[in-house]
């Protein structure tokens, strides 16, 4: 029985002991490598055991050929353990976390996303003349302006805000007026309440031409029938011919219904457009180069906090104060031991990660073409490199890598697998790539159906049916032939 106990005990220690250490490396392998880069700051911050290697020469990681090395096949288990009681344990790699030679050209990021709408705001505040009271007022106002530049609280909401706030005794009707100022900031349509508000705003500032003020008319009377696309029966209602509705409808597709984006760099999903790629792959003949890209430098323990360390281990505490000197730094030397090999591990994880992507998907890297896209899931890379599923999501979110073709995001390799008529299974990629090129070429005067996108496809020879043709196009972010409709 006294055993049984043991074993449990020991047990339940061993679990709690590694699940934090877990739980950092997940953490650590979700990360980009902006994010990265700024943890291992915080760290060396504030931990003295902690320092970076200066001058240490940097080598490429690994130059991947069909012909050289195994994968090593290592479990999520013991991946995740990072059982390093001694310095001298730790392998090589998992310390090695500087993946590029001397020589490889520094690689500027797709887009940077600097500017926050509320500074461009109120720089613009600061030249209006208005009063303390007023100043203050814009400030609560431009500070619930949404990225995209919509306004998200009501007046009403935004005066009990500044009234409880600040002691403030603010009426809505001066609320009202500063909110006035505002909209008249630049970009046009920033601070509307809602998509319509939004592009009239902006039709307000247009040039009084005849095209713009029927565009006005339209938004304003006609909202409802305009994002139905029910042009018809707007030129009927307004009494214009087909070509002047042509004409008007040119007139509003050219505003902007997120005007906050020109300001931010925010994507149409919300998301920032600041890329930098996680990996690069190069072409050198019929072989890929993979490149583990990041700016994280080499971390080592600190050769006078080792000695510390020794002489603390070494002694034994005299005093109270002796003792908790000697805990504290154990905890910061044993702290910074883990930090460097769940740094080493994370790297490694990631290379082996995106290594088999590239070996499943060689001929796409190798062409660029998305007819050579094969059926992925991330079950088969799991499977490749011995890991958990769930690991490998976490290393394929918001990952990208660098090719001659463009920067894609890891998540863009994986998709499932569908019937060509010849017998081969081809990627849902190529399907997706079809589905658009041939919307992009349809009349806009008479879209395609989805049940005439599944007969172009099945007289291609792909066995899919409509719901799939939709769900695909719903991925694509295309709407209905419908509402594609143009005149």
């Amino acid at each position: 029985m006294s055993s049984n106990r043991q074993i449990l005990e020991q047990r339940q220690t061993t679990r709690q002991w590694i699940a934090p250490q877990q739980k950092m490396l997940g953490r650590l392998i979700e990360m980009s490598g902006a994010e990265l880069e700024e943890e291992v700051r915080r760290a060396t911050d504030e931990n003295p055991a902690l320092e970076v290697v200066e001058d240490l020469p940097v080598e490429r990681e690994h130059v991947d050929r069909d012909e050289e090395g195994e994968i090593i096949n290592e479990t999520a288990e013991d991946m995740m353990k990072a059982d390093y009681r001694d310095e001298d344990d730790i392998p090589y790699y998992r310390t090695n976390v500087n993946n590029r030679s001397a020589d490889d050209e520094d690689y500027e990021p797709e887009a940077v996303n600097e500017n926050s709408i509320i500074d461009y705001l109120m720089a613009q505040i600061g030249e209006r003349d208005l009063t303390d009271k007023e100043r203050l007022i814009a400030q609560y106002i431009v500070g619930n302006i949404s990225d995209t530049g919509y306004l998200q609280r009501s007046i009403e909401a935004i005066t009990f805000d500044i009234m409880d706030h600040t002691g403030y005794d603010v009426t809505e009707a001066e609320v009202e007026k500063v909110f006035q100022v505002v909209r008249d900031l630049d970009p046009a349509g920033v601070c509307a309440t809602d998509l319509r508000d939004c592009l009239l705003l902006q039709l307000e500032r247009k040039k009084g031409d005849e095209e713009s003020l029927i565009a006005y008319r339209v938004i304003s009377d006609y909202f409802d029938l305009f994002i139905k696309k029910h042009f018809d029966k707007i030129a009927s209602a307004i009494g214009i011919d087909e070509e002047k509705m042509r004409k008007v409808f040119e007139v509003i597709r050219g505003l902007n219904p997120k005007p906050g984006n020109t300001i931010t760099g925010i994507a149409d999903d919300g998301h920032s457009q600041m890329i930098s790629p996680d990996f690069n792959v190069e072409i050198d003949g019929s072989d890929l180069t993979l490149t583990l890209l990041n700016n994280v430098p080499e971390l080592q323990i600190s050769e006078s906090y080792s000695l510390i360390y020794e002489k603390y281990k070494s002694k034994r505490p005299e005093n109270d104060k002796e003792k908790s000197i000697a805990g504290d730094i154990k905890e910061k030397y044993t702290k910074a031991q883990t930090f460097i090999g769940l740094l080493g591990q994370r790297q490694e994880t990631l290379f082996r990660t995106m290594k088999a992507i590239m070996h499943r998907q060689k001929m796409f890297f190798l062409t660029g073409d998305t007819s050579n896209l094969k059926p992925m899931v991330l079950r088969d890379i799991a499977q490749d490199v011995g890991l958990d599923v769930s690991v490998i999501s976490r290393v394929t979110r918001n990952k990208y890598v660098n090719t001659e073709w463009g920067v894609f995001p890891l998540k863009y390799f994986f998709t499932e697998g569908l019937k060509h008529e010849s017998g081969e299974e081809v990627s849902a990629r190529e399907i997706l790539t079809i589905i658009e090129s041939e919307i992009a070429a349809e009349d806009k005067r008479k879209p395609l159906s989805d049940e005439k996108l599944c007969d172009i496809l099945n007289e291609k020879g792909y066995e899919i049916a409509r719901r799939t043709i939709a769900k695909y196009r719903e991925k694509l972010s295309i709407p209905v032939a419908r509402l594609r409709k143009e005149i």
